[in-house]
Order: structure tokens, then sequence, then C-alpha cells
């Protein structure tokens, strides 16, 4: 028998929809090396130039006017007024989709995005395609252009989650509540001592992390500013990911930190984020859905600096709600937040273990389990 195919579509290169789908895909290859997958960035498939624009301005808005993206995002009215918008490219996509859909023929189609997964749920409705189509939710909170018949099932970050998905009309049975799917070896832990001698860190000193996510959107000024205002005997760690700017502003500080009797280590793009959580102390990020669910997964303490109206305020109020982050509204107080949990180490291992109570890092693995038994169900055999 042909072994099985799966589909997998995200949009924008290194964004946490990206790494959710390569976790999936790799929890399909630990199950069964002999799937055959493939890993589509569909925005950029169909839509190239139309995809730049979209990243650029939604880059824009959320760092000048992110009270403006707040009002966007899963607004009922801009959900109507842009259904005939949403329509007319799903239409004017249906030929490249076709053209991929019948080059590699796939069993399942996963989409970790929206907008992939109302293209194919379009596709499947347009041409009465039996295909097994499957959304991923990477944030706690979704938003109504997630909802569609032709999707088979709904995986989501909690149960909580479920109950919205439910209640925009999509039966319980079609919503597993998985957890935010994570590589799998989030599941290991790193030895911390090896990765602090690589980093030629010292294993006495606590590490403060900071990330800013992958396009790196983060008060990293503020926050060092603030660290080295506070005197605390600490090693920081910044990870910029696709902010050059910000990259390079760090670079330049180290020595003026160390100056300060701070130790500062700075990074770009990472692959090794585990391994900088497994030594981290303390994490000091923004909330979005993909680094939450890895600070949860290795139970790092968790500080959410300024989050933006949107997915990132919901996701913090539903981090805030089950009591395994704290969120820091003005950047400056940084320093004197990190300093108290330095100093209440019972506070400190308090939110690292009801991180890994609410954590859930099997997710990827339990996402292609299901995935694989409901084909069997349907009568797909490798």
């Amino acid at each position: 028998m042909n072994a099985k195919r799966i589909l997998l579509l995200y949009i924008s290169n290194d964004s946490g929809h990206h790494r959710a789908s390569r976790a999936v895909e790799k929890a399909f290859k630990l199950l069964d090396p002999a799937i055959e997958t493939m890993n589509v960035n569909s925005f950029n498939y169909t839509n190239p130039i139309l995809e730049k624009v979209i990243n650029k301005t939604y880059m824009s808005v959320i760092r000048s006017r992110p009270e403006f993206w707040g009002y966007l995002y899963d607004n009922p009215k801009i959900v109507q007024k842009t259904q005939r918008l949403r329509d007319v490219i799903h239409r004017h996509n249906t030929g490249k989709l076709k053209t991929l859909i019948d080059d590699f023929k796939p069993d399942a189609v996963i989409c970790t995005q929206a907008f992939p997964c109302g293209m194919v749920a379009d596709y499947k409705r347009t041409f009465n395609v039996p295909l097994g189509l499957y959304g991923v939710l990477t944030d706690y909170a979704p938003h109504s252009y997630w909802i569609f018949n032709t999707v088979d099932a709904y995986f989501v970050p909690s149960p909580e989650t479920g109950q919205k998905i439910v209640q925009n009309g999509i039966p319980p049975e079609k919503v597993i509540a998985s957890g935010i799917p994570i590589d799998p070896h989030f599941t290991v832990q790193c030895d911390r001592d090896a990765v602090m001698k690589k980093l030629s860190l010292r294993k006495d000193k606590p590490v403060i992390l900071i990330m800013g996510g992958s396009q790196g959107v983060c008060p990293f000024k503020e926050v060092l500013a603030s660290l080295v205002r506070s005197r605390l005997d600490v090693q920081v760690i910044s990870v910029s990911g696709k902010n050059k700017g910000a990259y390079r502003w760090f670079v330049r500080h180290e020595k003026w930190a160390a100056q300060q009797g701070l130790k500062l280590l700075s990074f770009g793009f990472v692959d090794n984020t585990n391994e900088l959580m497994d030594i981290a102390t303390v994490l000091i990020s923004k909330p979005g859905g993909i680094t939450t669910a890895e600070a949860l997964a290795k139970g790092v303490p968790l500080l959410i600096v300024n989050p933006i109206p949107g997915q990132e305020e919901m996701n913090t109020q539903h981090l805030l709600k089950n009591n395994v982050a704290i969120r820091i509204d003005d950047p400056d107080s940084v320093g004197i937040v990190v300093e108290e949990l330095l100093y209440n180490r019972a506070k400190l291992a308090e939110l690292g273990s009801s991180a890994v109570r609410f954590s859930k890092p099997d997710s990827a693995m339990t996402i292609a389990r299901f995935v694989l038994a409901d084909m069997r169900r349907k009568g797909i055999q490798s």
C-alpha cells in the first residue's frame, strides 16, 4: 500500500504558525517514518506579493497602533464586512490550490492558521472532495475566521478555547483540547551544565531570558535598562528573532552591560529555544501562543510584558486566570518584579510547577495520533 500523505499549511516563514506546523510534521515522522509530508507557506505559494504587503502592514500596525489591531481582531463587524473579499481571494487561489492537491494527493490537510484553513474548506465545498481537513489553533483566543463546516476537527489549546469554538456552531465532537503543538524535543530535559558551559555562563547565577517572538516585538531596551537599574547579580540572554535592529542594539550594549555588572548574551533568530528555556530562571516575553506553550512545557516562570491588544491580550488573560504567569504593563518595573521573585524562591517554584501542570508538551503527538486514527476510521490505510 502507498504511504499516507499529509499536507501542512501555514503562513509566514519562521512564525509561530510555521513552528507549530513543523512540530506536527515531526510528530508524524516519529510515529511513522514512511509518512510523506509537505509543509507549505500557503500565503507565499498563492499570493507572494500580497504576503509581503500584509506582513509589512501587520508589523507596522502592531508597532505603531496596537490598539487598532485590537479593534480589528475578531471584531464581528470586520468579519462580516470582509466576507466578500475573503471569498474573492479564495476563488482566486483555487487554481493554485487545486494544482498543489492534485500533484501531492494528500490524504489529509492540516492548517495552523485560519487563512489556509478557509481556503481548503472552500475548496472542499466547491469540488465536493472527501479530503480530511484539520484546523490547529495556536492561540488561546479563537476568532471567527476559523469557523468552517467542512473542517473535520479542530485542535485547540484548552477546553475553554474549545467552548468558544462550540459556541460558534461547531459540534463538540469535532473539538479536541490537544494543547498548542510544540516540537517534541521540548519534552526532553537538556544537560543544563553543558549548556551553561557552552554559553560561558556561571552555574551559580540566575539566568534571565528575554524573548520577543519570531518578529522580535518587545520593549527590549526598557527591559534591559530596568534590569541594570536593579543591580541584580544575574546573567541576561536576549533573543531578538527577526528584529535585526534590536539584535544590533543588544550587541552594541553587551560591553556597556558588563560595565554595569550585568553579563549579556545577544542572539537573533535561534533554533535552540529548548536549551535556553532549560537554563532560564525567569522568562520575560510577549505572550505568543507557541512561546507560551514552550515555556509552560519547560516549567520556566513567565513574565508577560505589555501585551498588545488582540490575541496577546487574550492569551495573557487566559494565563493569568490559570495562575501560570505574571503580567507587567510597565517595562520599567521589570527589575523590581524579577528581584521580588528571586528573593521569594517559593513563589518562583510555584510559578514553575503551575506551568508544568498546565502544559501539554505532547500536543503535537496528540494531534498526529488523532489524525492517523481518524484516517483509519475513514478507511484510508497505508
